[in-house]
């Protein structure tokens, strides 16, 4: 009897698999159908015309392409814009664990562009290293900001990126003593909760400090400006990613709070000019930089790239001719190499020049126009790494900020997908679910132990060329392999008439 049951139940499981397979077989023909007449019908598209259903793998293998070779194809240091090398430093380094390596290097040391330190014969010992000095900018305001950090959070709005990565980042800063640039999209409770200090970002839309028109609202600056860890503004007027063209925030990431704190509608896009309408000349630029410096009290600066050089001339001597005291207490420039923002490929691939290019130049220029020690100068753009941070504080900078290096301390996998609302490490989206995974309290601590190791490791580069703390690196330390295969000094390579070959 029950062996007699036991072959009914066979029978029926039998039947039902042999209907399933007959309905999904059904289904699957249904489907390659309908596929099939709508790839034929269709004209937009000529691989899914000519080979209908098959066609449509092609575009699916062309977006998991970029995939497959980040973690399976590229070698360490192929990939861009950041190598598996790069960015597992920086993982290692949030996570604060173990950042040696073994068997030697696999960076080739005879690629032109290469930065290599030269180490001294008697290198410091650790009893002889010293924390990073203390620099003041805007010594002649009401509030200057003096600081000991060299490394920095870049421009990141709250709307470009998530809620939980504002925290985790303003938390992180406050816990490592650096300073957190809110990007374009204006001040948000996110930014103040952390208690970081915060350099308040006025873009050409003017976010956050604008009347309805787009205009500088001098009581909206005022208020900004009342918050105590609010300690400087910086006026941009161009930024790597997309040099000559605004901020561009697509409408499916422009929520409810977003667009209150924008000054703008719910799910439009946030597309800012591309450039102050109110700022069309040098004279214009330093008579807006004197407006936020009276009404705010507070250091200002202004965010470029550099492109065409002559206004760099112009801006300088204007301000020896009327006196240091207009001078912009610092420059943030950025690099031509793009950044985290959306941008049109034309911009972020062929337009402004490189940092390794830009920042010499602009140095040397403050040197001859006697204005080094007056402005401080911000690198931007790609450093990410101790070595790249050293160059451009061997190079002449002050301090340097970093966006994307801090997204990967907090968990990004360049999956290239910062211009969508579709992160799938919750950074750079507002998909309640996509942020469900990102931890602010957890990664708050990885942003802190990035910029520990870092300050830690360019230390380390510092004390071997001989100098107690990393401000003291010259470009005497340095090297740059040159295309013949000659490492070349930075004292040689940026003189000011090597320099002259960059404008």
């Amino acid at each position: 009897m029950q062996v007699h049951e036991l072959s009914r139940f066979a029978l029926a499981t039998l039947e039902i698999l042999a209907f399933l397979f007959i309905f999904v077989v059904g289904a699957t023909i249904i489907i390659v159908a309908v596929l099939y007449v709508i790839d034929r019908s269709q004209t937009k598209q000529a691989i899914r015309h000519n080979y209908p259903v098959i066609g449509r793998f092609r575009y699916f293998f062309e977006h998991m392409g970029e995939f497959f070779r980040q973690y399976f194809f590229s070698m360490d240091r192929e990939e861009l814009p950041f190598n598996r090398a790069e960015r597992s430093w920086v993982y290692r380094a949030a996570k604060d664990i173990d950042s040696t390596i073994a068997f030697g290097s696999t960076r080739d040391l005879s690629k032109p562009g290469t930065v290599i330190f030269g180490n001294c014969p008697f290198p410091k010992l650790s009893t002889d290293s010293a924390p990073p000095g203390e620099v003041t900018i805007g010594s002649g305001c009401k509030q200057p900001y003096t600081t000991r950090s060299i490394f920095n959070i870049s421009g990141m709005s709250y709307g470009a990126i998530s809620k939980p990565a504002v925290l985790a980042l303003s938390n992180g800063a406050r816990m490592a003593g650096c300073w957190m640039n809110t990007g374009e999209g204006g001040l948000s409770p996110y930014h103040l909760e952390g208690g970081a200090d915060i350099v308040f970002q006025i873009g050409t839309a003017k976010y956050g400090v604008r009347d309805e028109d787009g205009n500088l609202n001098l009581d909206k600056l005022r208020m900004v400006a009342s918050h105590d860890q609010v300690k400087m503004f910086e006026l941009k007027l161009s930024q790597g990613a997309k040099p000559g063209k605004g901020g561009i925030l697509p409408g499916g990431k422009v929520t409810a709070e977003i667009a209150e704190i924008r000054g703008i509608a719910v799910g439009s896009d946030s597309i800012s000019p591309n450039r102050h309408p109110d700022i069309d000349s040098v004279d214009d630029l330093l008579k807006m930089l004197a407006t936020i410096r009276d009404t705010s009290g507070k250091p200002v600066g202004f965010k470029t790239v550099m492109g065409a050089t002559g206004w760099i001339d112009e801006l300088f001597t204007t301000i020896g001719e009327r006196g240091h005291e207009c001078a912009p207490d610092f420059i943030t420039l950025d690099s031509g190499d793009g950044g985290t923002g959306a941008a049109p490929m034309s911009l972020m691939d062929n337009v402004g020049l490189p940092l390794r290019q830009s920042l010499p130049l602009l140095v040397n220029k403050l040197k001859e126009h006697d204005l080094r020690d007056r402005i401080k100068v911000i690198a931007s753009g790609k450093l990410i790494t101790p070595v790249e941070v050293a160059w451009a504080l061997a190079t002449g900078a002050d301090f340097i900020t970093s966006a994307r290096g801090f997204m990967f301390s907090i968990g990004c996998i360049q999956a290239l997908q910062c211009n969508k609302n579709t992160c799938p490490t919750g950074i750079t989206t507002h998909d309640k679910d996509l942020q469900s995974g990102l931890n602010p309290e957890n990664k708050a601590e990885r942003v802190r132990s990035y910029v520990k190791n870092m300050v830690y490791e360019v230390g380390v580069i510092a004390h071997s060329c001989g100098v107690a703390e990393p401000r003291q690196l010259r470009r005497k330390h340095a090297f740059i392999v040159s295309p013949q295969g000659k490492s070349i000094p930075l004292t040689e390579l940026y003189s000011s008439e090597t320099s002259i070959v960059y404008n």
